[in-house]
């Protein structure tokens, strides 16, 4: 599910990304690598998400405060904390699943 809406975002599967910016997010925030937050093109600025890693089965909680990835093929875009949280650093990219908390 791709190109979902910020509605069908419970339950949506593919593939993330991690980032590591030293700037301002779309929000306003300035960017902290560490937290626990995400970049989603369509869900509300605050929204809570689990995010499960499907190849290990790892979850985090994140908070969406970014717009992105612009990468087709992809749903969701990490800090680095999380992905670190998730074990995909290494990889760069992972296929999730992730559902509002």
């Amino acid at each position: 599910m791709v190109g979902a809406s910020a509605s069908s975002a419970a339950g949506q599967c593919g593939r993330a990304s991690w980032y590591a910016l030293h700037s301002r997010t779309a929000n306003g925030e300035r960017m902290n690598p560490s937290a626990m937050t995400a970049a989603h093109r369509s869900l509300p600025f605050g929204t809570r998400l689990k995010v499960t890693n499907q190849n290990n089965g790892r979850s985090v909680v994140v908070r969406i405060n970014d717009r992105g990835p612009f990468i087709k093929g992809r749903v969701l875009d990490l800090s680095k904390g999380a992905a670190g949280q998730l074990g995909f650093i290494g990889s760069g990219h992972t296929s999730v699943c992730m559902a509002r908390v």
